[in-house]
């Protein structure tokens, strides 16, 4: 259903509120470069400093300027069951072409919880799911029996992971599970070269704010079975893959885009920081290394 370099937008702030108009022209820059597909109020979009208000304008102001030239996969993820399902129905209207639904973080349900969690959500809207797997984060695993046993329960309902575990055995896992043609999304930047050779899609990526065109690029290099090219693209842009995660992201990334657009601030909501010194010196020598200034 998805496919390509899909960023995980940013969210950016002035004064300490939502920049609509630095996120439209965000957003026209990412279509511009390539980008098959944006995600607002994911992880690195802070979804989880921003009230239900400022969520909902987010999304809606996103599917406003992409104005169906690419799909958008609203952030709809939440611990709590009801609130999710409170985006999905707002992102539904808004004329999203997916939620994006994180395995509820702090709560640490069970995987029978899970399965209760992403029934109800399937079972009360028709927006198509996307499963985000972020134990990282989330303190909870989408194990992948539980994964295989939803799509099977609802293949017209579930169409989409983004597993961000950084266990590769699990591509190959899902296939078996569920079929070849299932949406694998990397949920990391650094695994999405082994994670499409193991049957991926593509990727929903942080990198991909700054380098959207070099990250749509690799992914075409990818498709065409260009490995020696995707190996090229890949040396030039994996410093910047870790970079992003060289603090508390989304903060790196921010930075990295105010280096790149004078538009965007690099500012992020407490409880997060801007990035340290360290971080800004990785980030920029990985922009330097990636030919980005």
């Amino acid at each position: 259903m998805f496919s390509g370099s899909i960023p995980a937008l940013v969210t950016p702030f002035r004064g300490g509120v939502f920049d609509e108009s630095a996120f439209r022209r965000l957003v026209d820059w990412q279509i511009e470069q390539g980008s098959s597909a944006l995600v607002p109020c994911g992880t690195t979009g802070e979804a989880s400093t921003l009230s239900n208000a400022e969520h909902h304008r987010v999304i809606e102001v996103c599917i406003e300027q992409a104005a169906g030239r690419v799909p958008v996969i609203a952030g709809c993820g939440s611990n709590d069951t009801r609130n999710a399902l409170l985006h999905m129905n707002f992102s539904k209207k808004a004329g999203a072409a997916a939620g994006l639904c994180v395995a509820p973080y702090y709560n640490r349900p069970s995987q029978a919880g899970l399965i209760a969690h992403f029934s109800f959500l399937s079972e009360n809207s028709d927006l198509p799911i996307v499963l985000y797997n972020v134990p990282s984060r989330t303190v909870t695993d989408i194990e992948d029996e539980t994964v295989v046993e939803l799509v099977r329960k609802y293949p017209d309902r579930i169409v989409a992971i983004k597993d961000a575990s950084g266990d590769l055995s699990r591509v190959a896992d899902h296939r078996m599970g569920i079929g070849r043609e299932f949406c694998q999304l990397s949920g990391n930047d650094e695994l999405w070269l082994p994670h499409s050779a193991a049957g991926g899609k593509g990727a929903i990526s942080v990198t991909a704010n700054v380098a959207p065109a070099l990250c749509a690029e690799f992914h075409e290099a990818i498709a065409a079975n260009e490995l020696k090219r995707a190996r090229e693209l890949n040396d030039k842009l994996f410093p910047l893959h870790y970079a992003m995660f060289s603090d508390a992201s989304p903060a790196p990334v921010k930075y990295a885009l105010s280096r790149v657009h004078d538009w965007i601030e690099p500012s992020v909501r407490l409880p997060l920081v801007e990035c340290s010194d360290a971080a800004k010196k990785a980030v920029d020598e990985a922009l330097v290394h990636a030919g980005l200034v």
